[in-house]
C-alpha cells in the first residue's frame, strides 16, 4: 500500500472502519490468505511490533521513538513488503492495524499474549496476560502466540508468569498454534528489571521455558544473541528464533552476531523490531534487506 507519509490524515480511513464496522477486522482476517507454513533450512523473519503495548517506546537514546502510530506503520508497511519478511508479530491493536491495511496477505501471524508487566512497574514481573488468548488467535487465523517470561529468584510475582504462560502453552497446543515462548533470568537492579544475558543464565531460562505447558508440540524459544551461541544453542531441540531487543553497538556489529548464530543448528530464523523499524540512518528498507541476507533460504516454501 502506497501511502504519503506527510499527510497526517493517511491512516484515517482505519480509524473509520474501526468506529463504523468494527466487524472489518474479523472479516479482513477470514480473506487473508495464509503462509505457507515453516519448514527446517528455510529460515523465517518475522518484525516484532508489540513494544507499545508494554509500554516500551524507547529505541537507544530516543525516548519515544515509536510514540507515533503512523510512523511506526509506515515502517511496519516497509518491512513487510519485502518479500524476504515473513511476517509479523505484534499486539491485537497494531494486528489490526495491519490486518485493516491489507499488509498480511501470506504472511505468518503471531499474537503478543501478555503485556501486563508495563516497563517500570511496581510488579512488571507479574506479566499478566493481557493480550491475545489462544482462542482469539485461532479466530483471526493466526499462526501463534508469543509470551515474554521472565524469571526472578527474588520476586514471587514469578510464580504466577510462569503459572500463566504454562496454561498459555496448553491453550495454544490444544489450538495447535505455535507457542513462542521469550524466557528471560532477571532481577532489579537500582529498581529496573535488567535481563542477564550471560550465556549460562540463558541456557538455564530456556530450559525452563520448554518444559511449561502440558505439551511442547508446538513450543518455539526465542532468545538474545549472546556470548558462546554454539552452548546456548545446544541446551534445545525446539525450533528458536533469535530477538533482537533495543540496539546496542554499531549496526555492522549486531547484524555480524546475528549472522553468526543464525549459522548454528536449530535457529529458525530473526523476529526483530526495534533495531530494523528504527535504524540509526532511519533507511528502514536497506536495514530490513540486510537482515534478510543473513538468512539461510536454501530449503524451498511448501506450495
Amino acid at each position: 500500500m502506497s501511502v504519503d507519509r506527510e499527510d497526517p490524515r493517511r491512516y484515517e480511513s482505519i480509524t473509520r472502519q474501526r468506529l463504523e464496522d468494527p466487524a472489518s477486522v474479523q472479516r479482513a482476517a477470514a480473506a487473508r490468505q495464509k503462509h505457507a507454513g515453516p519448514v527446517l533450512g528455510r529460515q523465517n523473519f518475522i518484525i516484532a511490533a508489540d513494544h507499545p503495548a508494554r509500554g516500551a517506546l524507547s529505541v537507544g537514546k530516543r525516548a519515544t521513538a515509536m510514540a507515533d502510530r503512523r510512523q511506526l506503520l509506515d515502517r511496519l508497511q516497509i518491512a513487510l513488503q519485502n518479500p524476504a519478511c515473513d511476517g509479523v508479530l505484534a499486539s491485537p491493536d497494531i494486528l489490526d492495524d495491519l490486518l485493516l491495511l491489507g499488509a498480511l496477505e501470506g504472511k505468518l501471524v503471531f499474537g503478543s499474549m501478555n503485556r501486563g508487566g508495563l516497563t517500570g512497574l511496581v510488579n512488571e514481573i507479574d506479566d499478566r496476560f493481557t493480550g491475545h488468548t489462544a482462542s482469539a488467535l485461532a479466530a483471526l487465523g493466526a499462526d501463534g502466540g508469543k509470551m515474554l517470561t521472565r524469571i526472578s529468584y527474588e520476586d514471587p510475582d514469578t510464580v504466577k508468569t510462569l503459572q500463566a504462560t504454562a496454561d498459555a502453552v496448553s491453550d495454544l497446543a490444544r489450538h495447535q498454534l505455535v507457542a513462542m515462548v521469550e524466557p528471560f533470568i532477571s532481577k532489579r537492579v537500582e529498581g529496573k528489571v535488567v535481563n542477564d544475558l550471560r550465556p549460562d543464565a540463558v541456557i538455564k531460562s530456556m530450559g525452563i521455558a520448554a518444559g511449561l505447558g502440558e505439551s511442547s508440540a508446538y513450543t518455539w524459544l526465542k532468545i538474545p544473541v549472546v556470548q558462546e551461541m554454539e552452548r546456548v544453542m545446544a541446551a534445545t531441540t525446539l525450533p528458536t528464533v533469535l530477538l533482537g531487543g533495543d540496539p546496542a553497538g554499531s549496526p555492522d556489529e549486531v547484524f555480524a552476531s546475528w549472522q553468526a548464530a543464525l549459522a548454528l543448528p536449530g535457529v529458525q530464523g530473526l523476529t526483530v523490531g526495534r533495531t530494523l523499524l528504527y535504524p540509526e540512518d532511519e533507511d528502514v528498507a536497506a536495514a530490513v534487506a540486510t537482515a534478510a541476507s543473513l538468512l539461510n533460504t536454501t530449503a524451498p516454501a511448501r506450495s
